[in-house]
């Protein structure tokens, strides 16, 4: 895909990426694909995979107390327990805001690890990881932020997530519908959004403005983007995902360069 190339343009030491299809073949991909890349934030959908795992294993419940008061492991995962960015204070009642929450991801891996009596870091390998053949990726440390991974091993979760078999598509189309419908809140690096809709574990894009997608990118387009840099979307319409992972931390470059590298990806996959 020479749409892809464009990646030479972005102002970054190192940068690879690559677009998988919904039936699991490689559209394209440039770059080391092979080298590892911080995940950031990029690190909580493997994360939400991990306890959609754990939900369908039968160790835990979406609907159980988990976190704040009232909080249960689905608040966590849509980012509404009340939870603080980066701190384990509650800032506001469970359901009612939008409040993006690292702290929100690392309750909901400690909650994992005691339901499961199975450290974190072991359980998204066992779970996730290693039944996709993602030999280079690891979560070790905070579950969301701590990832390590490659484009190759991404673009396995992206067809993973597509076409699933470690879960019933069932349970990947709860992942990537509205929890809690028309809550508004801040999308780091893009302000406030009225909504700001999230599913569990993967950002919704809806009809956002400002967003890191792109502008033909489908209101159904869900992902994650991370402040090392990268980014991972999947636009059911389009019926394709597309990974970015660079070694510079997002900032008004990405805000400038991944709009329009998305646009092309999905204008080059309709042609």
């Amino acid at each position: 895909m020479q749409s892809l190339a464009m990646i030479e343009n972005w102002p970054v030491p190192t940068a690879a990426a690559a677009v998988v299809r919904a039936d699991g073949t490689v559209a394209g991909s440039y770059g080391p694909t092979g080298h590892r890349f911080p995940l950031a934030s990029v690190t909580k959908p493997l994360a939400a995979y991990a306890a959609l795992v754990a939900y369908e294993e039968g160790a835990i419940e979406l609907d159980e107390p988990a976190g704040p008061e009232g909080s249960t492991v689905r608040h966590l995962l849509a980012h509404t327990s009340g939870l603080a960015f980066d701190e384990h204070r509650a800032m506001a009642a469970p359901g009612t805001r939008r409040l993006y929450s690292n702290a929100g991801f690392e309750v909901l891996g400690d909650h994992i690890a005691k339901a499961t009596d199975i450290p974190f870091s072991d359980y998204i390998r066992q779970a996730v990881l290693e039944p996709l053949g993602m030999t280079a990726t690891a979560v070790d440390g905070s579950p969301a932020k701590d990832g390590v991974s490659t484009v190759d091993d991404l673009v396995r979760f992206a067809a993973e997530v597509q076409a699933p078999r470690l879960l019933d598509a069932r349970t990947v189309l709860t992942a990537m519908s509205v929890v809690h419908p028309g809550l508004s809140g801040i999308l780091p690096g893009y302000g406030n959004q009225k909504p700001n809709d999230w599913g569990l574990g993967f950002e919704i894009r809806d009809a956002k403005s400002p967003h890191w997608t792109g502008l033909s990118s489908s209101p159904r387009t869900f992902g994650h983007f991370g402040q090392s840099g990268t980014f991972l979307w999947i636009d059911p319409d389009a019926r394709a995902a597309c990974v970015a992972l660079t070694d510079r931390d997002f900032g008004p470059w990405a805000v400038e360069a991944w709009p329009p590298f998305t646009d092309a990806v999905l204008s080059e996959l309709r042609g």
